[in-house]
Formats: C-alpha cells, sequence, structure tokens
C-alpha cells in the first residue's frame, strides 16, 4: 500500500536525500530504466527506506500520469520518506545536475560560431536520434500489447491506435496530443458503453495543444515548457513533435538542425529527455529561457506527486484511469515512432542518413546503448567534419 507516512518516526535527513538524489541525478545516464534501477538499488536493496512492493506501486502509479515517470517516481521516493520537504529536495537534486549540464552543452553547441569539431559532433548526433525513437517505441511494445489481453477485438483496436498515434506525430504536430487523449477516451467508452466522460477532459488537451498567441516572448517559452511538462504521456519522445513544432515551425527558435542537437543533448546527459526543453529555453532566451523552461516543464511532476501521492492507490484502481491507458498507451508508442519522420527529414546530407542507418542497427539489431549510439555518431560527425564534408 502507497502512503505518505515517514518511516521510522522521519529519520532520513534531508541532507541525506539530498546527497543520495543528487548522486543518482548525476550518473543517471540511460534513461528511465537506469534510473529505476538507481532509486530502487537505493531505497529498497541498500537502504531499505521502502519496501519492494511499495516501490512497486509507486512505480505503477506514476507511470499513469503525464510528465516524465523516472523524475516523478524520484520525487515520489523522496516524498514518502520526508513528506513534501523530502519531495523538493529530492526533486530538485535529482533534476539539477543533468540540467547544468545540457545548459552547458547548449551554450556550446547553439554558440554563434562554434568550432568545426562542434558543428560536426551535433551534426553526427543529431543524424542518430530518429534511429533512438524507434527503439524507444519499440521498447514499450511487449508490455502495452500484454496489458490489451487475448481479446481480437481489444488487439485490433490498440493496432488502431498505435497508427493513429504515428501518423499523429508525422503530420499534426502540436495537435498530437488530441489523437492520444481520444485513443484513451474510445477505449474508455468502448469498455464502459458510455463516452459521457470525454465532455469533462476533451477540453484541456485542445487548450493545451494551440500555441500561445503572439510572435514569441517568455510567456509563448513558458507556454512550451508547460505543454512539455504536462503532456508527455508514455516518456518524453511523445512530446518531441510537440516540442519540434513550437520551437522550429512556429516561432522559429532554432532550425530543424539544431532541434536534433538538442535532443541528441537530452539523451547523452543524465536525466530525463524531458530536459530538451531547457535546449529549447536557451535558444529562445538564453540561460534564463533554459532555466525558466525547466522549472515550467518540471513543475507539474512535483505538484502531481505532492497533491496526488495520497491518492496513488485509487488512482491505480480505477477503471476508468487504467481503460484510459490502455487506449493511450499504443497511440503514444505509435507516436514516438512517428516522431523519427519528422526528425529524419530535417537531416540535410548524405553521410548523416549513413549514420542514421548504422545507429538504427546498432539499437534494435545488435540492441546495444542509446549513449554509446549518440557519442559514436557524434565521433562520426566529427571526422567527418574534419575530413571536410558539409556539416551545416
Amino acid at each position: 500500500m502507497v502512503t505518505g507516512e515517514v518511516p521510522a518516526g522521519g529519520r532520513v535527513g534531508l541532507g541525506t536525500i539530498a546527497l543520495e538524489w543528487g548522486w543518482i541525478g548525476c550518473i543517471g545516464f540511460g534513461g528511465p530504466p537506469s534510473h529505476i534501477a538507481l532509486l530502487r538499488k537505493l531505497c529498497v536493496e541498500r537502504r531499505q527506506w521502502i519496501a519492494a512492493t511499495e516501490f512497486e506501486d509507486g512505480i505503477a502509479a506514476t507511470n499513469l500520469l503525464p510528465g516524465p515517470a523516472s523524475t516523478q517516481l524520484a520525487i515520489f521516493a523522496a516524498w514518502r520518506l520526508r513528506g513534501l520537504a523530502g519531495a523538493l529536495v529530492g526533486g530538485v537534486c535529482f533534476i539539477v545536475p543533468g540540467l547544468v549540464l545540457i545548459l552547458a552543452l547548449a551554450a556550446l553547441f547553439l554558440a554563434g560560431h562554434p568550432p568545426l569539431w562542434v558543428r560536426g559532433a551535433a551534426a553526427g548526433a543529431g543524424a542518430a536520434v530518429a534511429a533512438v525513437a524507434v527503439q524507444a517505441a519499440s521498447s514499450l511494445v511487449p508490455a502495452s500489447w500484454k496489458r490489451t489481453g487475448d481479446v481480437l477485438a481489444a488487439r485490433g483496436r490498440w493496432i488502431g491506435y498505435g497508427l493513429a498515434g504515428g501518423m499523429a506525430a508525422a503530420l499534426l504536430g502540436p495537435w498530437l496530443v488530441l489523437v492520444l487523449v481520444s485513443a484513451g477516451l474510445i477505449e474508455v467508452a468502448v469498455r464502459a458503453g458510455s463516452s459521457a466522460g470525454s465532455t469533462r477532459q476533451g477540453s484541456w488537451p485542445l487548450l493545451a495543444a494551440a500555441p500561445a498567441a503572439g510572435a514569441g516572448g517568455l510567456l509563448a517559452l513558458a507556454w512550451v515548457a508547460f505543454k512539455v511538462g504536462a503532456l508527455s504521456y508514455g516518456g518524453g519522445f511523445v512530446i518531441i513533435p510537440l516540442m519540434q513544432a513550437d520551437a522550429v515551425h512556429h516561432y522559429h527558435w532554432m532550425t530543424d538542425g539544431q532541434f536534433l542537437n538538442a535532443v541528441a543533448l537530452g539523451q547523452i546527459t543524465p536525466g530525463p529527455v524531458v530536459q530538451t526543453v531547457a535546449v529549447v529555453g536557451y535558444a529562445a532566451a538564453g540561460v534564463w529561457g533554459g532555466l525558466l523552461a525547466a522549472v515550467v516543464a518540471f513543475t507539474p511532476s512535483f505538484l502531481f506527486v505532492i497533491f496526488g501521492g495520497p491518492g496513488f492507490d485509487r488512482l491505480r484502481a480505477d477503471l476508468r484511469v487504467q481503460a484510459f491507458l490502455t487506449g493511450a498507451g499504443p497511440a503514444v508508442i505509435g507516436a514516438i515512432a512517428g516522431s523519427a519522420i519528422p526528425l529524419a527529414l530535417a537531416l540535410q546530407h548524405g553521410w548523416q542518413f549513413g549514420v542514421l542507418a548504422g545507429a538504427a542497427v546498432w539499437l534494435l539489431a545488435a540492441r546495444r546503448g542509446v549513449v554509446g549510439a549518440l557519442l559514436g555518431a557524434g565521433v562520426i560527425g566529427t571526422v567527418v567534419a574534419l575530413a571536410g564534408w558539409p556539416v551545416s
């Protein structure tokens, strides 16, 4: 049972939480699987602060929420130990190391006249991003397919939801979220025999999908960051098409090539892919823009855990919530896979497609790690640039 009680009279100090969660934030390369494994080793195995069943409940509950699930799990585990103060300290210490690193790299990669080797590394790593998106989607398929069950009609809907999500990611940009929510509501209606819930839940995604008025500025940046933090169901990659549409095509804060670099930086730094929004913020308004984007994007995760933590058990048991996720899940997977299309179309040079093919073999056939793929692609890009091939 997930509760908000502090174990053993609150003996876990905030300083201890800051050090342990900060260390995970420094070494948490490899995305959510790595974050979850490190948190489990700390809280369940080494320190025995949280029972194994409670920790698994926490994983399941945070996966029901929009936003970066592994970040929410880190916040939840710290909240479980020391309540509000623990959630704030643990969450911030988990996020900050990767945020500092990604902003430093953004300053290097988005400089007005970066060195040739930097431009080559960026072009190489960016070329591999589409393969990373496909790998991220494929890793989610088994659990989602199993969740659907053995009924032929349900499996048919799963395929339909996945195709709809993929097409939406490739074609609709920021309106993708409407397709994801619609898939969940359709499944709720099918399973409950009623679509009454759709009138209550249909307006917020429509509002969130719409771009902010005006030509840009900090208000527009905050709005984009809020959408990123509040709508990333199923993992950070699902918000890539939404972010690309706003940052590149609507507000023109960055080029397609720079956006690919931003996604690559979000993968090779510790922390969630959602931190990519900090690079977008840096492109829009410098360091302060990057910090603003990060604060706005991560705030929903803190609010979801702090105010929703005591109700996680009820959330998991709600059949409507389960039905919604059964429908939205495959649409999210399709959207993540579909995001590879605009990412691949953003490539500008023939050699980059060769790098993309090599990354696909590394990730999908050899089943090797994402960080290795992106670093290797960056090295190839550097060699290509120094050999005189075009990189920008």
